[in-house]
């Protein structure tokens, strides 16, 4: 046994609005011990992500809403310590869904192996993790782009968003995104490669500075914020485009009811698709996006971006963070030390 004791993250209130530091809690509890068949793994890395926002809501949804005063629950890549007979063993790297505490003991069942020799373990979270497959799936599979198109992304410079936008470079497409500071537009020209990117809070009209940047509209919209952004694309879609609905993170901390797109009607003459997903279920893609990944990674052709946070008790910051834009790419928090860091020279 490595630690006797283990800080986690407990939500102790509902967020009403925007979450504030006091819907959180920093709690110590005595590690589990590992019975046979178990093992102990300390996390390393841990993801926050926007839905994340929905599951503090006490409703019924595709996944339980968190419960109060308990750990909550998220991404995590963490390292093998103690194994008692586990189908791991120690030093082995593992993806699970227990984030938000620093040690946790498991029977094995949810946890993934990982080969940081195939990429860094932050990018297991990120690219190579959730939000690269939400990006593959939703733009591929369900915005089905082809060559010469128009593809708008919203939130282009975030975990998701700058994964479509250069998995659309790379199928042909003309890609243009909307980001929330200067910084994520040079990004996103100059790192990701699209052809056009515009900073949304630098503007006076997001539909005006949409139609300028895409001359000849939009096939495929990529739906990550809602409310003006959607306004914007249902202007300017071109007839049977496609509008994927991944996210809205406008709205997540809506304290009274939004009123939908003003213009939505023009989905009909259109003739256009909007169609959500959920991601979890489409794991039957993870070894096609597991292969085409590694292929565009390797050949230079996807360049990632994360930022990192220090210490389990800055979880609560770096989430409540992403609804200020306060990341560039994936959002992480780093709990402990990274042994495959330490090992370069």
């Amino acid at each position: 046994m490595t630690a006797t004791l283990s800080k986690e993250i407990h939500l102790v209130n509902r967020p009403i609005g925007v979450p504030r530091p006091s819907d959180f809690e920093l709690v110590e509890v005595p590690v589990t011990e590992v019975r046979e068949g178990q093992v102990l793994v300390r996390n390393i890395y841990m993801s926050v992500d926007p839905y994340m926002r929905g599951r503090m809501v006490d409703r019924k949804s595709y996944v339980p809403p968190f419960q109060l005063n308990r750990a909550l629950e998220g991404g995590c890549v963490g390292q093998v310590v103690a194994s008692q007979g586990g189908r791991y063993k120690p030093g082995d790297f593992v993806l699970g869904f227990q984030g938000w505490r620093e040690y946790f003991v498991s029977d094995g069942t949810g946890l993934t192996p990982i080969d940081p020799k195939v990429a860094p373990l932050p990018a297991y979270l990120g690219i190579s993790g959730m939000p690269g497959l939400t990006a593959y799936y939703g733009l591929l599979e369900i915005g089905r782009p082809r060559e010469g198109e128009t593809v708008f992304v919203s939130a282009a410079a975030g975990a998701v968003g700058s994964v479509v936008c250069q998995i659309a470079r790379i199928k042909g497409c003309r890609v243009v995104g909307s980001a929330g500071s200067e910084e994520k537009v040079k990004w996103l020209r100059e790192e990701a490669g699209i052809d056009a990117a515009f900073n949304y809070k630098a503007v006076a009209d997001i539909a005006a500075a949409v139609g300028r940047h895409c001359p000849r509209g939009i096939d495929v919209y990529y739906e990550n914020v809602g409310g003006p952004h959607l306004e914007a694309a249902l202007a300017h879609m071109n007839a049977r485009g496609r509008i994927v609905l991944c996210g809205m993170i406008s709205l997540y901390n809506a304290t009274k009811p939004v009123p939908g797109p003003f213009n939505l009607f023009l989905a009909i003459p259109k003739q256009l698709t909007l169609k959500g997903f959920i991601v979890g279920e489409h794991l039957d893609k993870l070894p096609a996006f597991f292969r085409e990944m590694q292929t565009w990674i390797a050949a230079g052709e996807i360049r990632w971006k994360e930022t990192i946070r220090e210490g389990i008790e800055n979880a609560p910051a770096a989430f409540i963070g992403l609804f200020k834009g306060d990341n560039l790419g994936k959002m992480i928090v780093k709990l402990g030390p990274d042994p495959t860091q330490a090992a370069k020279p």
